[in-house]
């Protein structure tokens, strides 16, 4: 074997070919899913919903091949030159577990207070977790989070999210 063929095979992650697999199982699904819709077309839409499906679901059996030559070939992706995280320092639980707290405090408030009481503690607790110790400050950020996201789903989406102990003030 000479040095570059070494090099090749050293460089090749075969990591990768689960990619390509996990590419191509999803492709035959979507095209399966798609293959059993039934076909409905009126004038308005003579093709009906069958036909976007299928291609979305051939090109990404086309991507998964062509992943896996890339690959078989030696191709690897660059790395990140822009990150500035120590993939060799420990995992920092407190933080976790902090913001696991917020989000599980957020699915148990959400039906009974509300979402502006419930994402405001949900967007308050984050930062605090994430380190941000100016309490006051990220209490404001975190109601006008919370009402903006609220009057952003029901006025532009129109989706009412549980206004709970506020039903009728907001």
């Amino acid at each position: 074997m000479s040095t570059a063929e070494t090099q090749t095979e050293a460089r090749r992650d075969k990591a990768q070919y689960g990619v390509c697999g996990f590419l191509a199982v999803v492709g035959v699904l979507v095209i399966v899913d798609a293959a059993r819709l039934q076909h409905i077309a009126n004038s308005n839409d003579p093709i009906g919903p069958k036909p976007v499906p299928i291609v979305l679901g051939v090109l990404l059996l086309v991507v998964a091949v062509l992943y896996a030559v890339d690959v078989a070939r030696g191709g690897t992706g660059a790395a990140e030159e822009g990150e500035d995280v120590d993939v060799t320092s420990a995992v920092d639980w407190r933080t976790v577990l902090l913001l696991i707290g917020a989000f599980v405090v957020n699915l148990v408030l959400i039906e009974p207070l509300g979402w502006v009481i419930s994402g405001t503690l949900l967007f308050w607790g984050s930062a605090f977790a994430l380190g941000s110790r100016h309490h006051f400050r990220n209490l404001v950020v975190a109601v006008a989070l919370a009402l903006i996201t609220f009057y952003g789903f029901a006025i532009g989406l129109g989706v009412g999210l549980p206004a709970g102990v506020l039903q009728g003030i907001l």
